[in-house]
């Protein structure tokens, strides 16, 4: 089983290099790494170039958004399974890819997920926040739950099926697409009770509190625009469930 891993980056000298490293080392393979940058001006590229030999593919350019180039990006890859790491993050061990491909194989799967740790910027091993997914249960996204999207695999034939990332969202695209292939499309879920990600803080949808905001009124709207009756509270349950995430050694 092939998979691609999809990683999109805008001006991320500072951490990409960490990202790229992290997949480079991981032990499964055939891995089909493609990398869409955003025509970087801080020093990324060089670092790109430097591993250009063993991207599948290398492409900087402008785009219209982040959807639109993680669309770009999963419409490339021809991996079985895909998923996407962003230039914030990295996997937590050489492993990861090894375990979700094994997953997705022995339950006949249509998408595996796992556990991720926020992690200071500056100091990566420091761990501000453990975002533990749980098992899937129907009618889960109603109150408020999702899987963490960097631990999201799945295989490319349901973006095929259902569609690719709605590019008219800035920040709650992933909410969106996941909400609807798992709460309306109903596919087969499997979770890895482990944390596979490790995430930098400082990412789009919580660098501030405006953000934030907008991407509480996104989340309403990734209901509306699949034609759901948007659950009360949900702008509100959605931050709740994050509460636990900020007392990692209670929780994990």
């Amino acid at each position: 089983m092939k998979i691609s891993i999809i990683t999109v980056c805008l001006n991320a000298a500072d951490t990409i290099e960490e990202t790229i490293q992290s997949v480079f080392t991981q032990t499964y393979s055939p891995v089909e790494y493609i990398v869409i940058d955003g025509k970087s001006t801080d020093g990324t590229l060089e670092i790109l170039h430097k591993y250009k030999h063993r991207f599948a593919a290398l492409i900087s350019e402008k785009d219209t958004g982040l959807y639109a180039a993680i669309n770009k990006g999963v419409k490339m890859a021809t991996g079985d399974v895909i998923g996407i790491l962003h230039a914030d993050d990295m996997y937590t061990s050489a492993n990861v890819l090894e375990e979700m491909v094994a997953l997705v194989s022995h339950t006949n799967s249509d998408a595996v997920y796992a556990d991720l740790e926020y992690v200071r910027r500056e100091n990566p091993s420091q761990i501000v926040r453990y975002w533990k997914s749980g098992k899937y249960k129907n009618d889960s996204f109603r109150l408020g739950w999702m899987p963490p999207h960097p631990t999201f695999f799945v295989k490319r034939t349901i973006y095929e099926r259902f569609g690719y990332f709605n590019e008219s969202f800035t920040s709650a695209g992933d909410y969106e697409f996941m909400l609807r292939v798992i709460h309306i499309h109903k596919i087969k879920l499997a979770y890895w009770p482990h944390v596979a990600v490790r995430m930098r803080l400082g990412g789009k949808s919580n660098k501030s509190l405006t953000n934030r905001l907008k991407a509480n009124n996104e989340d309403v709207k990734a209901w509306e625009v699949n034609g759901l009756k948007t659950p009360a509270f949900i702008s509100l349950l959605k931050p709740f469930r994050k509460v636990p995430q900020f007392f990692p050694k209670l929780f994990k």
